[in-house]
């Protein structure tokens, strides 16, 4: 039997509150600094492994840590893994199209973060300075 929702406010509210372990380990992979930057630098074109360590930003991601992060959005249906059949063996990676419909989301978590990060800086100061 269906569920009828009244208030879509209430029912949100709801999902936050329920805490099941696959939307928090959803929201703790997409959450994690170095899925946020291959899901970003993936928004437009399809890349290979090396080219998206060199596009990690000025602290590259290590070999290890690109290769588990990938292997999780994989996993998770977020990216797909191509490899071709040449000498040297090139693997592609490019967003599915649930990645795509959450790298939207992605990019206003981001944008918000850059609009904000003033006064978040201001309110972290105040606060140590509170509590120091």
């Amino acid at each position: 039997m269906a569920q009828v929702i009244t208030d879509p406010q209430e029912t949100d509210t709801e999902l936050c509150e329920q805490g099941h372990d696959l939307i928090r380990s959803v929201l703790e992979r997409i959450g994690d600094k170095w899925s946020v930057v291959v899901i970003c630098k993936l928004a437009d074109t399809t890349r290979g492994f090396n080219e998206l360590r060199r596009l990690s930003g000025p602290s590259p991601i290590t070999q290890r840590m690109l290769s588990t992060t990938l292997r999780r959005l994989e996993r998770d249906g977020l990216v797909t893994r191509t490899v071709h059949n040449t000498k040297p063996p090139r693997v592609d990676y490019a967003l599915t199209a649930r990645g795509l419909s959450l790298l939207g989301i992605v990019q206003s978590l981001a944008r918000w973060a850059e609009d904000n990060s003033g006064g978040i800086l201001d309110s972290r100061t105040t606060f140590d300075a509170e509590h120091a």
